[in-house]
């Protein structure tokens, strides 16, 4: 299935407590998995800088993962 712009990927950014966290330079949204999870291995440790402390992939409004811890405990 081609990519669609009606749902692109994006991750939520999640709190220790499970709250949502807004990142510094609003939300990334992919038109791939692929590119999107690309994006995470690259600026993981950022956001977890930024306060984020887990993950949660999706495509559009569909949980795809997640949440996915960004500490290497």
């Amino acid at each position: 299935m081609p990519p669609s712009p009606d749902n692109p990927w994006w991750w939520r950014l999640e709190a220790e407590d499970g709250s949502t966290v807004e990142p510094a330079d609003g939300r990334q949204e992919f038109p791939t998995r692929a590119e999107a999870e690309s994006w995470i291995g690259e600026f993981w440790a950022e956001l977890a800088d930024e306060g984020a402390a887990a993950v949660t992939l999706f495509e559009g409004e569909r949980q795809v993962y997640g949440p996915m811890r960004l500490d290497t405990q």
